[in-house]
């Protein structure tokens, strides 16, 4: 029980931070201060505070849009192992309703930046769903990579990997794996080199501008959203990466905690020494993602043969 609430704890309240410390970490590389750590708290108590603008053209779906995806998120952080602990959901063949909890997110999202009517928003919108039809894939050679070493179509079991411990074979498998994790992390959260969050040229965004009517308390939920999503991906990553065998209970807890703090730290030296790439090259980038999970299930299997 107590596993269970320290799992909850850390998924509601560590997400903002981990965006904290990827500013902190870019301000640091170009010679500045930046702003706080805990900036995006202070953002979103702010924004919960404001009053929303909300145009007469759209429905329903605009409001849901940032609701659905928020809880769709929730509940994906709920079905994975946090640390060395099993998930507070779990059963046979959850890793599918994982992959679509996310799909069910972007489909709102989306359907939310077209309920607009906006032609901007519908380009983001256009191009959010293309480059799912390439990092989908990617996370379910992933995952074929870690039922094979598992054994198990449990999320839990997967993440924690072999119970007879992980044999020299699976060591190259893995680690494509966790390379094509990686990329599709980035692209899933927005970041560059895939996406730049701080951009404001809307001919060069993705995501950024599918919220860009969004206001006050429903733009603060997507921010948090896009927080709790690097949090859900990068906990999965840390599960291949680095897996968690602490013989002390606690110690569990307080090394995932250094761990998904260094991973944050990663993705800042990751955007300070690269550009965004043009709209045209992202699709490589996420093929080439694909081809390392792909790649790692085929070595996988030849290995077993």
């Amino acid at each position: 029980m107590t596993d269970t609430i320290i799992h909850i704890l850390l998924l509601i309240f560590m997400p903002p931070l981990l965006l904290g410390v990827i500013n902190k970490t870019k301000a640091w590389f170009a010679g500045r201060n930046g702003p706080p750590v805990l900036q995006l708290y202070y953002d979103l108590a702010k924004l919960m505070q404001k009053g929303m603008v909300i145009s007469t053209t759209t429905t329903w779906v605009f409001i849901a849009g940032p609701v659905i995806t928020l809880s769709a998120v929730l509940l994906a952080g709920m079905l994975i192992p946090i640390s060395g602990f099993d998930s507070p959901i779990a059963f046979a063949g959850d890793l599918i309703l994982f992959a679509y909890l996310f799909g069910l997110a972007r489909f709102f999202t989306t359907a939310a930046a077209l309920d607009t009517g906006s032609p901007f928003e519908g380009m983001g919108a256009a191009r959010e769903v293309t480059f799912a039809c390439l990092s989908e894939p990617a996370m379910f050679f992933a995952f074929l990579v870690m039922v094979k070493v598992s054994g198990s179509l449990m999320l839990t079991n997967m993440l924690h990997g072999s119970t007879d411990g992980l044999s020299s074979s699976m060591a190259a498998p893995l680690v494509l794996v966790s390379i094509g994790l990686f990329i599709v992390l980035l692209a899933e959260t927005c970041r560059i080199p895939v996406d730049d969050p701080n951009t404001h040229l809307e001919l060069t965004m993705i995501h950024e501008v599918m919220v860009l009517d969004h206001s006050g308390p429903l733009f603060g939920i997507i921010l948090y959203s896009a927080a709790m999503k690097m949090f859900v991906l990068g906990t999965v990553l840390l599960h291949i990466v680095l897996p968690f065998q602490m013989e002390t209970v606690w110690l569990n807890w307080v090394l995932f905690i250094v761990e998904i703090l260094a991973l944050s730290v990663v993705i800042g030296i990751v955007e300070s020494i690269m550009a965004r790439l043009r709209m045209c090259h992202i699709p490589g980038l996420l093929i080439a993602a694909l081809l390392f999970c792909g790649f790692g299930f085929i070595l996988l299997v030849r290995y077993n043969q």
